[in-house]
């Protein structure tokens, strides 16, 4: 199924997409959990790591790798083309479960179909959606997709930082369980997945609805071990499974991304992606709000000069962007969880008067009332208060998180918090249901 970007954003202006539950043929009682995502960028290349989205893609295999948060009985993939600037020709797919880095156990083998074909074309702008397959699952399995583009992709729309590996073959090599051919691996360090936008799980019964993690790189996960599924969306998914609910746990976070303005390597604003990257996930329920650290902090970006040029954010456009996130969740009857901005003092971008914005937008997040709820991510890694990331729980920097940090930061949510769908509780008039956009 090809489906055009179509409908008008409720934000900033963006590439909207149409809703996952509107993508869902009207068949049957097949209810769709979104099982897997990630935000799809911009093609570009960091200065300080290689990727391989600015050459594309000509006769290569393409294996990537992710760990789904729900299970079912069949599965499904979204593929984007979001930023691409022509038609993306896609030749084969396939579906598989993990065998360890890019092996597939051979059993599990599905090849992937559009619409009943073994190939399709995605308009530049647009996403496609492949045909259910079957292949049960459980909540934390790890499955492999495989794309083979034998015409040249050009620029690819991707998703910069994965801190999971992905590897290449040349040739085709999309049914081939073996990983032999995949010699090729992007720069292991950070990592990057392409066209890959969701993967998506249904079952005999509903499963709660989703839970969103919106944020920057530490909700993405800069600094988490490298294929081992350990950022905090990946410690909260397991509490869920360990608490028996497991649960949607949905990551939209963008590594560098700013709630307010666009950069080179962070991606679309927060409020210009919102709508896309959250709320038209399938069956969100909830949305925890991370961000507006890189807005206060100075880049180290050498390619975002406009940045550079810029005069500094204040506290008050931080918190009448976050109002906007608000309003706009609300308007879709989605629970809005605020996070406390966590400490970075020590860390590169640090200034006595961001940490005064800092301070002030924190104020606002725990005490206004604006948000359903909160969770203060800024005490669970600072609880003494310091104004710095406790020394065990950051990379070194400063700045993010490290695995222990992560996991720190996800046993502070009280899992009560995260409720149900706002609409419920009579939450959205709270917030004005009745905006019709982010910004005012």
């Amino acid at each position: 199924m090809i489906l055009p970007e179509s409908h008008p954003p409720l934000l900033m202006p963006a590439r909207p997409v149409p809703t996952a539950e509107a993508m869902v043929p009207a068949v049957g009682p097949v209810v769709w959990h979104g099982a897997w995502t990630t935000p799809m960028m911009r093609p570009s290349t960091a200065p300080w790591f290689e990727t391989w989205a600015e050459q594309g893609f000509t006769d290569q295999s393409l294996r990537q790798v992710v760990r789904i948060h729900t299970g079912g009985a069949q599965v499904r993939i979204r593929l984007s083309n979001a930023y691409g600037s022509a038609p993306l020709r896609l030749t084969g797919a396939g579906i598989g479960r993990t065998a360890g880095a890019a092996a597939v156990h051979p059993d599990t083998m599905r090849t992937l179909l559009f619409a009943g074909c073994p190939s399709t074309t995605i308009p530049a702008g647009g996403r496609a959606i492949s045909d259910p397959v079957t292949l049960p699952t459980d909540p934390l399995d790890e499955l492999t997709i495989t794309l083979y583009f034998k015409e040249a992709t050009g620029p690819a729309t991707y998703h910069q930082l994965s801190m999971t590996t992905t590897y290449r073959a040349a040739g085709d090599h999309h049914r081939d369980p073996s990983a032999t051919a995949y010699t090729d691996t992007v720069q292991p360090a950070y990592g990057s997945w392409y066209y890959l936008e969701g993967v998506e799980t249904s079952g005999q019964h509903p499963l709660p609805e989703a839970v969103v993690t919106f944020g920057d790189s530490i909700t993405d996960g800069f600094g988490a071990t490298i294929d081992g599924h350990d950022r905090y969306p990946d410690h909260l998914a397991q509490r869920l499974v360990t608490a028996g609910c497991p649960r949607p746990v949905l990551n939209a976070g963008i590594g560098s991304n700013k709630l307010l303005t666009d950069s080179v390597l962070g991606g679309d604003a927060g409020l210009a992606r919102f709508t896309r990257d959250v709320l038209d996930q399938p069956r969100v329920g909830t949305v925890i709000v991370l961000i507006g650290i890189n807005d206060i902090q100075k880049t180290n970006d050498p390619t975002d000069g406009a940045e550079q040029n810029s005069p500094p954010v204040t506290a008050r456009q931080l918190i009448d962007g976050h109002r906007a996130l608000i309003r706009a969740a609300h308007t879709r009857g989605v629970r809005a969880v605020g996070a406390t901005l966590t400490p970075y003092r020590g860390a590169a971008g640090w200034t006595p008067e961001g940490e005064a914005i800092r301070g002030q937008v924190n104020q606002w997040v725990s005490t206004s009332g604006a948000y359903d709820a909160v969770v203060d991510f800024a005490r669970a890694l600072d609880p003494n208060g310091t104004g710095r990331i406790r020394e065990d729980l950051h990379i070194g920097d400063h700045l993010h998180p490290n695995p222990t940090g992560y996991r720190t930061m996800a046993d502070a949510i009280d899992l009560a918090l995260l409720g149900g769908r706002a609409n419920e509780r009579g939450m959205g008039r709270r917030a004005g249901s009745g905006a019709s956009g982010l910004m005012r």
